[in-house]
């Protein structure tokens, strides 16, 4: 189904081995070095997003982190170059590829429908702009500090290079990658908090203690928000952006009394394995300590699906949570957000189930004393947690950092 979005013989539709090798190519986007400098870009994005907000009103939570999110992805992935130039012919395509994405496609990825036909037409242009860029680049010497240049100076193990179709497909599932996971969870995440105070509080104390007024956003800083990371979590496993899971038995086996032959289409659905009650306690409720120390529900094998498992588990897990954590840290500081009154549903026209709009949150400006009155009653408070474990990111074929 992502063959027509990512292309032919790239990624999910390469064989395994080609697979493993440009799995590999996009892991140093992801790589610690890079990671530590994604924070201050996101922030940056974060601010200029909401430089023109007035002291008070309402917005549509969706609609604001779907572009939002559109823009630190590109900015933090494909560089400054490339977020710089992105107009609205790109906005266009882009979410013309995104709209082909659809549960239909499970079917069949090649119907003659709308959408599929916009999809078709958007893929083949955004190799026509991706590959003016590369032939600018080259054209003139100039390299950027991006992952299009990685891609560009990368050859394969038989010492080829990528061609612009393949390194198109890969900067697309690098922006999916860090697109649809963290519009989709961070809005979701706010319209839960709105609703419910008194997390919404501790998520809040906890960020003015760790950066107070106007502090700096750094890799360090976010590995100190365990209630937020909880809140992101949480949010993940009630609002999982995929609903089902594909995936092909590679041989024949048995389980449970049930014999699955090879080439078998099998689907998993985070939806339901994330509210089964022998593994998550009562899962219905927006609980965000329990992946704290002494209850950790989500380290049980296969338990936490949000970024699926396995051979084909999601490259960006990390990233995603590194961004929305940056969001947030931004997010809180300035404004109080509280609930409108929109109900909270799913949106399941297509794949990433984001919710439905309007999804709206009412928000008021935080005034420079009462920001300073926050720090000093959130940092006299006691911590409520420790630390959590460093980010990393692991290419799920060979296993390397």
């Amino acid at each position: 189904m992502m063959t027509p979005v990512f292309g032919k013989d790239v990624v999910y539709d390469a064989p395994m081995e080609k697979m493993a090798e440009q799995f590999t190519m996009l892991l140093p986007c992801l790589q610690d070095r890079r990671m530590r400098s994604y924070a201050e870009v996101i922030t940056k994005e974060v601010a200029q997003s909401i430089a023109g907000f007035g002291d008070q009103g309402v917005l549509d939570m969706y609609e604001y982190t779907k572009v939002l999110t559109n823009f630190t992805s590109s900015a933090c992935l494909l560089g400054r170059e490339f977020r710089e130039d992105m107009t609205e012919e790109f906005a266009r395509v882009y979410s013309d590829l995104e709209r082909g994405i659809t549960p239909l496609a499970y079917l069949n990825a090649h119907l003659p429908i709308p959408a599929f036909i916009k999809r078709d037409r958007a893929r083949v242009r955004l190799v026509e702009m991706i590959s003016a860029m590369i032939a600018d680049r080259r054209r003139t010497g100039r390299e950027g500090e991006d992952f299009l240049q990685i891609l560009m100076d990368t050859k394969y193990k038989d010492g080829n290079p990528l061609s612009e179709h393949e390194i198109t497909g890969l900067l697309l599932a690098a922006m999916f990658a860090g697109h649809h996971t963290s519009a989709v969870t961070a809005a979701w995440m706010m319209l839960e908090l709105a609703q419910r105070p008194d997390l919404y509080e501790r998520a809040r104390a906890e960020v003015f203690r760790v950066f107070g007024t106007d502090g700096p956003v750094t890799y360090q800083s976010l590995r100190e928000l365990p209630v937020v990371e909880g809140c992101v979590k949480e949010t993940l496993r009630l609002h999982p952006p995929l609903f089902m899971l594909l995936r092909v038995a590679m041989q024949d086996f048995e389980y449970d009394g049930y014999v699955i032959p090879k080439g078998t289409n099998l689907i998993v659905s985070p939806s339901v394995t994330h509210r089964i009650p022998e593994i998550f306690k009562d899962p219905d409720r927006f609980d965000p300590d329990r992946y704290g120390p002494g209850r950790e529900e989500d380290k049980r094998r296969f338990a936490f699906q949000a970024f699926g498992g396995g051979a084909h588990k999601c490259l960006g897990n990390a990233f995603a949570l590194l961004q929305i954590k940056s969001i947030f840290a931004l997010l809180l500081r300035r404004f109080e957000f509280s609930a409108y009154g929109d109900p909270l549903e799913g949106d399941f026209h297509g794949v990433v189930i984001g919710p439905k709009q309007p999804c709206r949150v009412r928000y008021r400006r935080i005034a420079a004393a009462e920001a300073e009155e926050l720090t000093a009653r959130a940092r006299s408070a006691p911590v409520e947690s420790t630390k959590e474990a460093p980010p990393t990111a692991r290419c799920p074929v060979t296993g390397k950092e």
